[in-house]
């Protein structure tokens, strides 16, 4: 090979090499594309209103005076016959009852601490890790104003931490206090008396030890028949003014397992109809609630309408309140992300599964996007599942030909036919 022809190779390679580089730069930084990642997206449609709680409710009195004791919760299922509360002559047996309770509360820890084999098999460093966890358990308990659970957990805490003092140090000895206790408890119950009367449950029902004046008012065959005026007017407070006719309000029952909420919100967005399922969360209670929409009526505004939701749950804290703030969550919808300015639409020739499952061959102009394949783009349909004002979320997994998760779809640089 003479020189001439060397250096005419060197130049060309040289050339080559110059538009390679190039070509590189201009796609490392001057891109005709802008494109997002496909990602995983979910969404959930919240509407909140002031919800006024309707209950199928009877008032329970007592004709006469006395001080009450009452031995269920509020919330708690009553048997027919169970006993709803105690009437004593005097506050002090009440007190006395109380007193004792604790007590025996505090004897059944010790002896449990006391127990041979809670010590024998007890270690240090794993008393000091279930300390550390109970700890844990009862920030979290406490954040989520469970106070009826942080109430058990304050006393297993009370017991783990005993028995890893006395694990540590055997001088430690429960046995007086428990012997001083059982000696008290004893004398306590020699002061008891009887009850002058005892208030049964007339049937099966839930039991609250309270009233609002709104039990006659707010009842499942009123609801219907409400205005938005009349549920305005509802306040936590209640209405009632005392006892009437020398009776002793004790409390109410509640009928019915189901309960129902009722407020006026903006179903613009969260597209309810009635027989829907939806989900709940109340201020007062620290689990969400699932309930279903009973009816919706027009209030003539259409950001405001009038809803009925009915809940089968019912519980100490669901029974606290007659109104309170409420979030309705409408069920969560999860897909692809797809932002509006990515779609376009092309008319093309495609399968079209209906909603028996049964596909046949279509043309028509399909809602898509380009998707960025090495350096092409090329056209996905989407499967629409939900749409905002910014967004669509396309159905993960819809097949061939849809877009799928984690492709580059191409928001800025083609036009309807892909260039």
């Amino acid at each position: 090979m003479n020189e001439i022809t060397t250096r005419i190779l060197k130049f060309l390679l040289l050339v080559f090499a110059v538009v390679l580089a190039s070509s590189i730069f201009y796609h490392l930084f001057f891109k005709d594309y802008e494109t997002e990642n496909a990602i995983y997206y979910e969404v959930s449609d919240v509407s909140s209103f002031q919800g006024v709680y309707i209950r199928d409710e009877k008032v329970e009195s007592y004709h006469g005076t006395g001080a009450v004791r009452y031995c269920v919760d509020d919330g708690a299922k009553l048997g027919v016959g169970s006993v709803i509360a105690e009437i004593y002559s005097s506050p002090e047996q009440i007190e006395l009852r109380r007193r004792i309770a604790e007590k025996e509360d505090e004897i059944a820890m010790l002896r449990k601490i006391e127990n041979p084999g809670t010590s024998e098999n007890a270690q240090p460093a794993n008393l000091a890790s279930l300390i550390d966890e109970q700890y844990k358990a009862m920030i979290r308990l406490r954040e989520r104003q469970d106070y009826s659970a942080m109430s058990n957990a304050k006393q297993d805490m009370t017991v783990l931490m005993s028995t890893y003092e006395k694990v540590t140090d055997s001088s430690i000895d429960f046995n007086d206090r428990i012997v001083a206790l059982e000696d008290e408890v004893a004398r306590l119950n020699a002061q008891l008396s009887a009850p002058e009367k005892t208030i049964p449950a007339p049937e099966s029902a839930y039991f609250v030890s309270y009233v609002d004046g709104y039990e006659d008012v707010l009842t499942p065959q009123t609801m219907n028949g409400l205005t938005p005026e009349q549920l305005a007017s509802v306040s936590d407070d209640g209405m009632f003014t005392g006892a009437s006719d020398g009776n002793l309000v004790i409390g109410k029952v509640i009928k019915d397992y189901a309960w129902y909420i009722a407020g006026i919100f903006d179903n613009r967005k969260m597209r309810l109809s009635e027989g829907d399922t939806a989900t709940v969360r109340l201020e007062s209670v620290p689990q969400n609630l699932r309930v279903k929409v009973v009816s919706l009526f027009s209030t003539g505004d259409v950001t405001k309408t009038q809803g009925i939701f009915c809940c089968d749950e019912m519980t100490h804290d669901t029974v606290q309140h007659r109104t309170e703030r409420v979030e309705i969550v409408r069920d969560t919808v999860e897909g692809i992300r797809i932002p509006r300015s990515a779609i376009r639409f092309k008319n093309m020739t495609a399968e079209v599964e209906d909603e028996e499952g049964n596909v046949t061959t279509v043309t028509d102009d399909f809602k898509g996007v380009y998707v960025l394949v090495g350096e092409t783009p090329e056209f996905r349909r989407i499967d629409e599942i939900y749409e905002d004002e910014n967004y669509y979320i396309s159905r993960i997994g819809a097949g061939p030909g849809f877009v799928a998760l984690y492709d580059d779809i191409i928001v800025k640089g083609v036009m309807a036919d892909g260039e």
